[in-house]
């Protein structure tokens, strides 16, 4: 009987934590190559894999200070509504706040809940968050 091994591939979340653990070990070591490396590939994670456009018009943001640690990731977005003849009609600023959980993640979003968008950023999150890498 042969038993293969197989690799799971990170979250996009995982991945976001891994390269923020690696940017503070090359801080801390002055390691100043791999810290740019590091950044570089954590900008093209938010950037390729976060919500962007369908509403997310100006993509997504890492908020990176002391509001995000290991067991928080906070990021910037907003989102453009349309009214219901199909017209641009305003933005609602929102933080979306992701902890791990037992099961799956516990996403908070701040802002005006406009049309009930709340929900609809979290789902996108969500989605977005535990999709491979």
């Amino acid at each position: 009987m042969s038993h293969e091994v197989q690799t799971m591939r990170k979250t996009v979340i995982q991945e976001i934590v891994t390269l923020l653990r690696a940017i503070d070990n090359c801080r801390a070591d002055n390691n100043g190559e791999w810290l740019q490396r590091h950044n570089d590939q954590l900008t093209r994670i938010v950037r390729n894999a976060l919500p962007s456009g369908s509403g997310f018009d100006n993509g997504t943001t890492l908020v990176r200070d002391e509001d995000s640690t290991y067991d928080k990731i906070v990021f910037k977005t907003a989102f453009h509504h349309m009214d219901k003849n199909g017209m641009y009609a305003g933005w609602t600023e929102h933080m979306v706040i992701v902890k791990p959980a037992f099961a799956g993640l516990d996403i908070r979003v701040t802002g005006r809940d406009r049309n009930e968008i709340k929900a609809y950023i979290a789902e996108t999150f969500d989605s977005a968050l535990t999709a491979p890498a």
